[in-house]
């Protein structure tokens, strides 16, 4: 009997601790799953731009009702797959409507039928990236705007893609940018900028313009930027420091019928303080030779000089691991200091394969100026490959292997050049003269092979015109 009651109890205890237990999680569960239920029907509400009656037919005028998703602050907009026309700006002003992304993973176009970017994104932050130079509502509401996943293209011949303006952390990734004017346009002040994974494809100005643009900090990886016929990614003007341009492939970003650019060009005349600190690195960079004045990469240093700046020049460059090719110069720097170039591949400058004036501390290291015969076709023959070095100071170079340069007076020219130092070149079977030393001074060369096994050749290892002070290897003297 004492153990029947036994039993009996121990079955109703356990029975009223699974009850308890059962109604604990009841009501953990219950209200908390009615929460995240209403927030992720109000996430789904905010997602779905339908709401706001966008329409992705390619024909229905969309312009109020993106721009009114925008400026609900709903912040996360998700494009559905459709073709969305508008036909002025979308304006994401980041101190109204706080933290803002639109992207679609990549089945949605917006198609700019107007003049103006098909968006803009203004911030309010004019200052550096420096922790103490922020406002509060920087980080309370304008942080790392995105863009990301989305085409974007025009019918409007002054319409752009993006711009930004006085942003932090403009983060811009996966996003496809044809037939516009400008692809990416920076203006005023923007800082810590990310461009990555994107298409900028076939648009009348240029790739990505840093504009007159007050930026340090900007990234672009990963991304195709070609066919742009005011160059591929330019910085004109402007105030900018640290563009790294990492792992692209940046191609026949020139136009026969527009003013001489290049896939990268930086201009820093009519700027305040230039552009310095760039980093092009394992990237293909090559055409188009059939552009006037094309290049591979230009880079035009002096931006308005002082009475204290005048003798300074703009630099700060490293240049390495890059394929170049098929341009009239691969690699072009004027009023340059400090610039590194090492481990590159150069072939078919039709003028030349690197010419270098007025510029100095300019440390060129192991590269291959090659002509292939894989390559050697139709009017690629016409490509001269030579080497220009003029008015230039301070120099060292170190290790070139240059072959096949043709018509030029000489494979490599050092022209009116002062502390030069030249070391362990290769120069093989090139027209005319080897290495050409006009009017140096206060130089050294030596350690150089100096070949030309042609049949029939009647070129010369070296010529000096001119000169004083320099010292030059005996193996070197011509003969």
């Amino acid at each position: 009997m004492t153990h029947t009651r036994s039993n009996r109890s121990s079955t109703a205890v356990r029975g009223l601790i699974a009850c308890l237990v059962l109604a604990g999680i009841a009501w953990y569960l219950l209200p908390r799953g009615a929460a995240l239920s209403a927030q992720s029907n109000k996430e789904a509400q905010h997602r779905n731009l339908t709401s706001f009656g966008l329409v992705g037919d390619g024909v229905t005028d969309n312009t109020t009702a993106i721009q009114n998703a925008i400026d609900a602050g709903i912040g996360n907009l998700h494009f559905h797959k459709g073709t969305y026309r508008i036909t002025r700006p979308l304006v994401i002003d980041l101190d109204n409507v706080g933290f803002t992304s639109m992207h679609s993973n990549g089945v949605a176009t917006i198609v700019m039928d107007g003049p103006g970017p098909a968006i803009r994104i203004v911030g309010t932050h004019f200052k550096s990236a420096g922790p103490e130079g922020f406002e509060d509502r920087v980080w309370q509401k304008q942080r790392m705007p995105l863009i990301d996943g989305i085409g974007i293209t025009a019918t409007h011949d002054e319409a752009d893609g993006i711009e930004a303006v006085g942003t932090m952390q403009l983060t811009i990734s996966r996003v496809h940018i044809r037939h516009c004017r400008h692809g990416i346009r920076l203006v005023q002040n923007n800082r810590n900028v990310i461009i990555s994974d994107c298409h900028i494809y076939e648009n009348s100005g240029i790739g990505i313009y840093y504009d007159n643009v007050n930026l340090h900090q900007s990234n672009i990886t990963g991304s195709h930027i070609s066919y742009n016929g005011g160059g591929g990614i330019v910085s004109k003007a402007g105030n900018v420091r640290n563009i790294h341009i990492t792992g692209c492939d940046i191609e026949s970003n020139m136009s026969p019928d527009q003013p001489p650019t290049a896939n990268v060009l930086i201009d820093c005349r009519e700027g305040s303080h230039g552009t310095a600190e760039v980093a092009i690195t394992g990237c293909t960079i090559q055409h188009n030779h059939t552009a006037p004045g094309s290049a591979n990469v230009r880079i035009i240093g002096r931006s308005n000089p002082t009475a204290r700046q005048s003798l300074v020049r703009e630099g700060n460059v490293t240049i390495s691991g890059n394929v170049f090719s098929d341009v009239f110069v691969n690699v072009h720097l004027q009023d340059c200091r400090g610039v590194v170039m090492t481990g590159n591949t150069f072939w078919m400058g039709f003028q030349h394969n690197l010419l270098i004036e007025d510029s100095s501390n300019i440390v060129i290291g192991e590269n291959n100026l090659d002509r292939n015969p894989r390559y050697d076709y139709g009017d690629t023959t016409q490509a001269n490959n030579s080497i220009i070095i003029r008015d230039s100071e301070d120099c060292t170079i170190n290790g070139l292997h240059i072959s096949n340069v043709y018509r030029d007076p000489a494979a490599v020219t050092i022209q009116r050049c002062r502390r030069m130092n030249i070391n362990n070149c290769t120069i093989l079977d090139c027209d005319n003269v080897g290495l050409l030393l006009e009017d140096l001074s206060d130089s050294r060369v030596a350690g150089c092979l100096i070949r030309d096994d042609r049949p029939n050749s009647q070129s010369v290892p070296v010529r000096i015109i001119g000169g004083r002070g320099n010292l030059i290897d005996e193996s070197l003297m011509p003969r």
